[in-house]
């Protein structure tokens, strides 16, 4: 990686999870993946399904403040 490159790694390792989760996010959506639209439908899917297992009462929600703070802890 270029000195820039690890500059800019450094500075979005001090990010917050959640801000480092859409810098991701971001990045990735940048690269021209063939099978981009088959695996977003397949996470809308997917999403769909878990909001739906939620309502029915299948699985527990747990705050994102908590699945992140678990994270941090765990780094």
């Amino acid at each position: 990686m270029s000195k820039h490159g690890e500059q800019i790694l450094t500075e979005a390792l001090k990010l917050p999870p959640v801000e480092r989760a859409e810098l991701v996010e971001n990045l990735l959506s940048s690269f021209e993946f063939h099978s981009r639209e088959n695996i977003d439908a397949l996470w809308a899917q997917e999403a769909e399904n878990r909001i739906d297992a939620f309502e029915r009462g299948e699985i527990a929600a747990i705050p994102a403040k908590e699945v992140f703070e678990e994270i941090e802890k765990n780094r």
